[in-house]
């Protein structure tokens, strides 16, 4: 019995650290000087735009950024622009599904 506690709490302390890091790497905040310049009306530095792609989870701070164009569908598809681009997303995830750049076609 004490074989089987030790191996599970051994197994919760590997693990834990595992679920942790991907939790958190999706709600990391802008750095404060890049928030200033986006309050005054910036832009996203090109190292922050190379983040809105397919697959990849659309931070807060640039969600609460953005101009919601079609809102939540009954698939629960969310369309938002953000400077010059429309990205549709999964709602409740915020996983990027497509991107379109308007300024670019």
């Amino acid at each position: 019995m004490k074989i089987v506690i030790t191996l599970t709490v051994m197994l919760g302390l590997c693990s834990g650290p595992l679920f942790a890091s991907k939790a958190t790497g999706n709600n990391k905040s802008l750095p404060q000087g890049l928030q200033m310049k986006l309050e005054r009306g910036g832009t996203l530095p090109p190292g922050w735009q190379r983040k809105l792609v397919r697959g990849e989870i659309l931070e807060d701070s640039i969600y609460h950024r953005s101009e919601i164009v079609i809102p939540v569908d009954p698939q629960g598809l969310l369309t938002v622009r953000i400077e010059g681009k429309l990205i549709r997303m999964v709602e409740a995830t915020r996983e990027i599904i497509d991107i379109v750049d308007l300024l670019n076609q």
